[in-house]
């Protein structure tokens, strides 16, 4: 009987999930809730309507079975690497399904490519999130939807062109070779614009969520990995198992890429931590160094009385202005130069290519924008504001101010106690105290 009693709870826990009333979708904003029963809605009644109007062939079923076994089997494969992709990607919306969603895109009956979309995520949400507590199921079955409605898109692109599928395409010629590029840059288009209500449920930025250039570029060779799925199962079936290997690979290559960034990012404000920043100050010392009239700058950068705020309005509140901060100070410096949290309310910024000058006009203008910053956080159902805030800053400059990093913020950091000393708020040019 002892044995028996540990599953009680989960048992409660899985009824409470098929509870509707216990939904973590009714605690989302009413915009999204009517977003996800939108696009639902569009998706079950394209699915009714093409079910209906275009016929499955038992050849088609054939190609579903295998585009399902390979994604799945990939999947499988792949799930260790998955799981920790999704825990350290600020993207995970982008995956690799659309190697086998495309691929049925260009060989299945629409109908049939959305049951080959809902076979691919409900094995993604039972085996590859399962243990990802933080992955709600509602948000699953919306990425889900809005696939197949991507795929729907895709599917119209190529009705549109008289190109029905792969096997349409390859006696179309250059009419289906176009029909297929259009029908990709339709998926990735759409699957991108579709995703931006999901912005009401993370505190990412538009450009954070969408991710960088590796980011898009995965979403890139996935669609190009369907189209050559397609093309193999339509010429040499035998030969689809050899797509498998190398999606693994790109799977653990984009982990590893996503780890490197994760492992020199800030958490807590997306931007560079101690070792991301003085990565990228020492590789431009050594850049400066083999030009002799290069220079650069370092600021530091302290926000003043940041305890008072944790103190008066919590830390929950002390942590959106932090990234309130680190958001004004990225927007008042050029886009190549780095800044960085070096913990607490201190932040510094490297600056290539400038002079002294140049550099405390910048550091004025960061404490500037900082002074007119005002933040607002939510405090149960109230909205509040925190105004007031200010910043003393260090400033140091290459080579004056030192000639190594280290020489450098530590100039930068004795003018900002210098800077707190004369009554804070201020600039303050340690180059000349080096």
């Amino acid at each position: 009987m002892d044995g028996a009693r540990p599953a009680q709870p989960r048992a409660g826990r899985i009824r409470g999930a098929l509870n509707p009333a216990h939904w973590t979708l009714w605690q989302q904003r009413a915009s999204l809730v009517f977003y996800c029963f939108l696009v639902e809605s569009v998706a079950l009644v394209a699915t009714v309507w093409t079910a209906l109007a275009v016929p499955v062939r038992a050849g088609d079923l054939a190609v579903f079975g295998v585009l399902a076994g390979l994604g799945v089997l990939q999947a499988e494969l792949g799930r260790q690497v998955e799981r920790v992709r999704r825990l350290v990607s600020d993207t995970p919306h982008i995956n690799l399904t659309s190697v086998w969603t495309f691929a049925g895109v260009l060989l299945l009956p629409p109908a049939l490519g959305a049951a080959l979309v809902a076979v691919l995520y409900v094995h993604l949400a039972t085996r590859s999130l399962a243990r990802i507590k933080r992955v709600p199921p509602f948000r699953t079955t919306l990425n889900a939807t809005l696939v197949i409605v991507t795929c729907y898109s895709a599917d119209l692109v190529l009705a549109w062109l008289g190109v029905g599928d792969m096997s349409a395409a390859l006696t179309a010629g250059w009419r289906g070779v176009t029909a297929i590029a259009l029908a990709a840059v339709t998926y990735f288009l759409v699957a991108a614009i579709t995703i931006l209500p999901a912005l009401t449920i993370t505190t990412r930025s538009v450009k954070a969520f969408f991710g960088g250039l590796g980011d898009n570029l995965l979403e890139v060779a996935t669609l190009c990995l369907g189209m050559l799925t397609a093309l193999t199962l339509a010429t040499l079936p035998a030969l689809t198992l050899a797509i498998v290997p190398p999606l693994l690979v790109l799977h653990r290559a984009v982990l590893i890429k996503q780890l490197e960034i994760a492992a020199t990012t800030d958490e807590k404000t997306g931007l560079f931590n101690t070792t991301g920043w003085h990565l990228l100050a020492s590789r431009e010392l050594a850049r400066a160094q083999r030009h002799t009239r290069s220079t650069f700058g370092v600021l530091m950068i302290d926000l003043d009385h940041f305890k008072l705020i944790n103190d008066r309005h919590g830390h929950l509140a002390g942590d959106t202005v932090l990234r309130a901060v680190a958001a004004t100070i990225k927007s008042a410096v050029r886009d190549y130069d780095s800044v960085g949290r070096f913990g607490g309310e201190e932040f510094v910024v490297l600056l290539p290519d400038i002079g002294p000058a140049a550099v405390l006009a910048v550091a004025e203008r960061i404490r500037s924008a900082i002074e007119s910053l005002r933040v607002e956080y939510e405090d149960g159902s109230h909205v509040r504001a925190i105004g007031g805030l200010s910043a003393s800053i260090g400033v140091a400059t290459y080579p004056d101010g030192g000639t190594a990093v280290d020489r450098l913020l530590q100039a930068a950091d004795k003018a900002l106690y210098r800077a707190k000393d004369a009554g804070r708020n201020q600039v303050v040019d340690g180059t000349a105290l080096a």
